[in-house]
């Protein structure tokens, strides 16, 4: 495979990732929590949905918009914030997939540990609705400065993260000696050696760090340590409802995974309540969330915007979780592995890939517009 635009589906640009990227780091974007059964569950779960579809429907035009926090989008999915980009791709990180949403009229959402600045990033996709991820700091200071910075660069939607205040149990990751920035030791030295080419970008490109939080004490931690050691344990839904009313405007509540969960969150402040199991990353054996999106839209009703994650691959995924009822998807390892494979043109691959996949499947479903998707036309596999 000669490189990131020979990608066929999202496997391709997995494969094109692993070759690229020292095991360590690989093993960071594909590793899950413990025996790894959610991370493979979430994804072998869309299998035991199957198609119907409408016949001799007019489908010579697709559309396949939807709005994402309020905000116009040209797909029902969108580019998730995952933490610390340059990880994968030393040289732009956080800005070639910011590029590569802006081109593809997504919204761009990014994380607390981005490796890049808010104001950067927001430079390098001028054009599409972006959000700030946030978690709970014990310093609630750091917090206001962060949310005032990010109103100021533009970014219209604020997503509060409430399942990862203790980081989960990813076994790879002290298996390869990993850490953020990554370091070479006796343990990594041969995993390292094996991608020159990624060694010499990620010496020729600045360290990575939280970018937004430079100055601030991390104690020498890495981003895991900050994790578990910045983060407020003693968070609960007072916090929530402090930091939706901080931000003042569209604010989502990522990590819900209980209809009750779900009507909290909306007590709270949250406009959007988005379903999510971190992609299998924190707690193993944890349901699919395809599972719990028709309990979750009946607690909240028709009216909310409701966001999933986890494990998508396909265009078809996506839509089998909007058939399921969420209003729009997020897309994380997805465009991670195109980072990794290639860049701006790997996510643009990627997003390109997942676009095509969409538009395919509705006229072929009978479905003109995706806002008429509902689950009338999908099956539970017998047997």
């Amino acid at each position: 495979m000669a490189g990131a635009a020979s990608a066929i589906n999202i496997s391709d640009l997995r494969e094109l990732a692993k070759r690229r990227l020292p095991r360590m780091v690989f093993d960071y974007i594909d590793g899950g929590a413990e025996d790894e059964m959610t991370l493979r569950r979430s994804v072998d779960r869309f299998d035991d949905f199957e198609w119907v579809w409408n016949s001799l429907v007019d489908v010579s035009e697709i559309n396949t918009a939807t709005r994402v926090m309020g905000q116009p989008n040209a797909q029902p999915f969108f580019v998730s914030p995952t933490a610390a980009s340059c990880l994968f791709h030393p040289r732009a990180g956080e800005l070639a997939t910011g590029r590569a949403a802006n081109a593809a009229g997504v919204a761009y959402s990014i994380s607390t540990l981005a490796s890049k600045s808010l104001e950067d990033i927001a430079a390098a996709a001028p054009d599409v609705p972006k959000f700030i991820q946030v978690y709970v700091w014990k310093d609630r200071g750091l917090v206001k400065d962060f949310l005032a910075r990010a109103k100021a660069a533009g970014f219209t939607g604020c997503i509060l993260t409430v399942d990862a205040v203790i980081a989960g149990n990813r076994e790879r990751d002290p298996r390869n000696g990993f850490s953020i920035p990554p370091s070479v030791n006796w343990k990594t030295a041969t995993q390292a050696l094996a991608r020159p080419g990624y060694l010499m970008d990620l010496a020729r490109s600045p360290a990575i760090a939280p970018a937004n939080f430079e100055g601030v004490d991390t104690g020498g931690r890495d981003v895991m340590g900050v994790i578990n050691e910045l983060f407020d344990r003693t968070m609960t839904w007072k916090d929530a409802e402090w930091m939706a009313q901080e931000w003042g405007g569209p604010f989502a509540i990522k990590g819900i995974s209980t209809a009750e969960d779900a009507r909290r969150a909306l007590d709270a402040g949250a406009s959007t309540v988005w379903l999510s199991n971190h992609g299998g990353r924190q707690i193993d054996t944890s349901v699919p969330v395809i599972d719990l999106l028709p309990e979750v839209r009946a607690a909240v009703g028709a009216g909310v915007e409701v966001i999933a994650d986890g494990g998508v691959r396909r265009g078809s995924h996506v839509l089998k979780l909007i058939a399921r009822g969420a209003s729009s998807v997020a897309l994380g390892r997805a465009c991670l592995y195109g980072l990794a494979a290639g860049g701006e043109a790997g996510v643009t691959r990627a997003l390109d890939i997942m676009a095509s996949d969409v538009e395919r499947l509705l006229g072929l479903l009978g479905i003109p517009d995706v806002s008429q998707l509902d689950e009338r036309l999908l099956r539970p596999r017998a047997g």
